[in-house]
């Protein structure tokens, strides 16, 4: 297998350094990425944000997170802190006088700062690129709805090129989120079946047991829908329906993935299912209804959980429907795309009970146990020809040695490399948008979230929504 090549020196300035992503996430992502011997000795992180703090504060907030701490002490000789406001130019102006090189800019703010931090950084002349490149980190949510995106887009291209900015989605991190492309175009046998001659329909997953917590502020504004469908559902969806792209080049993959998107016609409330988590019990754990989490409005109509059928009207996948769904507060933590092939044309084999034996599937777990299932039909053993429903398992822990990743580890990496494949261009933001923009406009209006005991696998609505196609949601596991 061929070793990726040492990123280059570059200086990681992440805004919000003081935050729960950079602590929890992007400082291990980037200390795993030293064990892997990717990153140049060298490369600094400087941390900016608004609280009184210096180099040692910073390096002792990150450092707490940092499980294996073998690497660290070198990496944290590289962490360095900057007191500034976001909002004020002498951030920037002192900024400029102290960069040099390469520069990655992560934006781990609340997205109100996003556009400010970018117009600052253009007006300081950071984002020349005539010492060495700059690039700018996005994080999610990008926008609020399709205006917004739009406009967001505006302000920052305004300032960057679009192959200077990375939209960041840690979904695509996950290494069974990349296999999809390995699965599809590496194998001819998938090859020959991925299409609407022989799959029945497709689920799209991502459950969540935790709850709101401390976040209801944020949450409450947001909603589920917002908050994962525009970006991580979509983007899996558009890995499952994309067409091959002509080669493994950036620009060609996310080519075909904005075709997809593009081919999402906008959904009808009809189609969709929103739902409200109320008080019950996660394992042993209490859990209260959402109306009553800290910062909550409890008269508000914000929703947890999120069900819809999606078309994508494309040749290969005109017929087929997509059926994603989100949640908070579940039965299970369990992201997983869920590929259901068509019968047998003809049944031979009845089963034990005298029905007939389930089609096969396909399911990508993408978390927390990274792999890939195929269910299939085998004879079991004895006289008779009794076939019996078994498993073909791919554990990813089983086969690799992935240690404790953040998923954020291919990402900066990609971003210090130039490498966008796994990053989301303006055209498949505002596609997103515009698919999802009739619910948000109806569930503005009028009516409220279904409500659905925590610690289920949500609403009724929403079994009953593929129960009129004569369908069902794979369980929840």
């Amino acid at each position: 297998m061929r070793k990726p090549p040492v990123a280059p020196l570059a200086t990681f300035v992440i805004f919000g350094a003081l935050g729960d992503l950079t602590r929890r996430l992007l400082a291990p992502a980037l200390v795993n990425l030293v064990r892997d011997g990717l990153l140049t000795k060298g490369t600094k992180i400087l941390g900016v944000a608004h609280t009184e703090g210096d180099d040692n504060s910073l390096r002792d907030v990150l450092g707490e997170y940092i499980d294996d701490k073998s690497d660290w002490p070198n990496m944290s000789a590289n962490v360095h802190y900057r007191r500034g406001d976001f909002t004020q130019a002498e951030t920037f102006a002192a900024l400029a006088k102290e960069l040099t090189g390469n520069v990655v800019f992560y934006l781990a703010t609340s997205p109100g700062f996003f556009g400010q931090i970018v117009d600052h950084l253009g007006d300081a002349g950071l984002l020349d690129e005539k010492g060495g490149f700059r690039r700018v980190v996005i994080e999610k949510p990008f926008g609020t709805d399709l205006e917004s995106a739009r406009a967001l887009n505006r302000q920052i291209l305004a300032r960057a090129s679009e192959e200077q900015i990375y939209r960041i989605d840690h979904f695509l991190g996950k290494e069974t989120v990349q296999n999809i492309l390995v699965t599809r175009f590496g194998n001819a046998l998938m090859d020959a079946v991925w299409n609407r001659r022989y799959i029945d329909y497709v689920e799209i997953t991502a459950a969540e047991v935790v709850t709101v917590g401390t976040r209801g502020a944020f949450y409450d504004g947001t909603g589920a829908l917002r908050d994962m469908v525009p970006n991580h559902l979509f983007q899996l969806l558009s890995l499952v329906c994309m067409e091959p792209p002509v080669s493994l080049s950036a620009d060609a993959i996310r080519t075909e993935k904005a075709k997809v998107i593009a081919a999402v016609p906008p959904i009808p409330p009809e189609d969709a299912v929103r739902g409200r988590y109320a008080k019950g019990k996660i394992g042993k754990a209490k859990v209260p209804d959402y109306t009553a989490e800290p910062d909550v409005n409890p008269k508000g109509r914000t929703e947890t959980y999120v069900a819809l059928k999606v078309a994508v009207e494309t040749w290969r996948w005109s017929g087929v429907p997509f059926y994603l769904r989100t949640g908070k507060a579940m039965s299970a933590r369990d992201t997983e795309i869920v590929i259901h092939f068509r019968d047998a044309p003809l049944s031979l084999f009845p089963d034990a009970e005298g029905g007939k034996l389930p089609p096969n599937t396909l399911i990508l777990q993408i978390q927390p146990n990274e792999g890939m299932t195929l269910d299939i039909a085998a004879k079991a053993p004895g006289p008779i020809v009794a076939p019996v429903p078994v498993s073909l398992d791919f554990l990813y822990a089983s086969h690799f040695d992935i240690g404790h990743r953040t998923g954020y580890e291919t990402l900066l990496y990609d971003v210090l490399i130039g490498d966008q494949t796994l990053f989301q261009r303006a055209d498949q933001i505002e596609g997103g948008w515009a698919a999802v923009q009739p619910l948000l406009d109806a569930w503005g209006k009028k009516g409220k979230p279904e409500p659905y005991k925590a610690g289920s696998d949500g609403p009724e609505a929403a079994a009953a929504l593929l129960e009129r196609d004569g369908r069902a949601w794979h369980p929840i596991q």
